[in-house]
């Protein structure tokens, strides 16, 4: 609650343009005033928000995606994830993502966060769930997409970060706070 009254507090909306509205998300110019008095100008993404998943098979595996982005012209090793569509459920978008992704369902989902990944410029939210008790379906990835699942223990997956051969932020910090939780967890237990 605090932070809906932060964001709207002193902020005045003076004007918004829509430059660009695609399937997932809508570039605008905004005129407001903000919280300190001062007018800005500010282009952002607006973006419905999306979910990313961290699947763990039987063996404490995770299970990845080593996927074709055009943007950077190489393939990334990542977690899967995707864009909510029209009136979808997070947890519903969770599990289409990783069906579609991997070709796998889970009987298991377990929030872990919600962040915001990059909010100097989009007011994206992703939900990052871990995913278990995983059983196999088949994949169907969007046309765009180019798509390889792998499977790597959490050691190797640790270390290929601190190595820089995983560079997607959204799955250093997922994974890093898979981590934290599944240490938790073990604590607890």
């Amino acid at each position: 609650m605090r932070n809906k009254e932060n964001n709207k507090k002193g902020m005045q909306m003076i004007k918004t343009d829509c430059l660009y509205k695609g399937k997932s998300f809508t570039l605008a110019v905004e005129n407001m005033v903000l919280p300190n008095g001062r007018q800005a100008e500010l282009a952002m993404v607006r973006h419905p928000g999306s979910t990313a998943i961290i699947p763990i098979d039987e063996d404490g595996n995770l299970v990845m995606i080593r996927q074709y982005r055009p943007v950077v012209h190489k393939y990334l090793l990542e977690i899967p994830a995707g864009t909510m569509e029209p009136g979808e459920s997070v947890i519903d978008c969770a599990r289409r993502e990783l069906e579609e992704e991997t070709g796998l369902k889970a009987k298991e989902f377990t929030k872990l966060l919600a962040v915001h990944i990059l909010p100097s410029y989009s007011d994206e939210v992703i939900h990052v769930f871990l995913a278990r008790k995983l059983i196999r379906t088949h994949k169907n990835p969007d046309p765009d997409e180019i798509i390889e699942t792998e499977t790597h223990s959490l050691e190797s997956v640790l270390a290929m970060i601190r190595s820089g051969r995983i560079t997607d932020a959204l799955t250093i910090l997922a994974i890093q706070n898979t981590c934290l939780f599944l240490r938790e967890q073990k604590n607890v237990s």
